[in-house]
């Protein structure tokens, strides 16, 4: 990578709707050129891929909590099993095995408290050897760069 892949990483990461023209213009390339870069990057997974970002709330839902877990052991087949099992929950956004205390941190969104204590009883506590189960509920977001 040089400082021309950084640029259009750095402008991606902004807009990754931009059209390929108006990203070669801004980073001093000609389209041709431009669109190597970036399937290059592409296929060497640097740019894993692209989405949209909702907004849960507008679509009536955004209930937003953060969850530590912890396991009852920490074997490869454990956590193996748990990964499986988030992997099947369309509720956890995100999953991210981490140090410390616990062993997993997930970012579950909902519809509301009722849905997430449903969640909460019959999905994730029902999750091969879940030992612990702390719940934060988010509150607000004033920076998520996610968006």
């Amino acid at each position: 990578m040089d400082r021309i892949d950084s640029h259009i990483l750095q402008i991606l990461d902004g807009d990754a709707r931009i059209s390929n023209a108006l990203l070669a213009e801004r980073v001093g390339l000609s389209p041709s050129a431009c669109l190597r870069r970036v399937q290059a990057m592409e296929s060497r997974g640097i740019i894993k891929g692209y989405r949209a970002i909702l907004d849960r709330a507008a679509m009536g839902g955004g209930f937003t909590i953060f969850v530590s877990v912890g396991l009852s052991n920490q074997s490869h087949a454990s956590a193996a099993a748990f990964e499986r099992a988030v992997l099947a929950a369309p509720e956890v956004r995100e999953c991210h095995n981490v140090t410390g205390s616990i062993e997993y941190l997930l970012r579950v969104e909902v519809a509301d408290l009722a849905a997430y204590k449903n969640f909460h009883a019959n999905v994730l506590g029902e999750m091969p050897n879940v030992n612990s189960i702390t719940s934060h509920i988010c509150l607000a977001s004033p920076k998520d760069e996610r968006a």
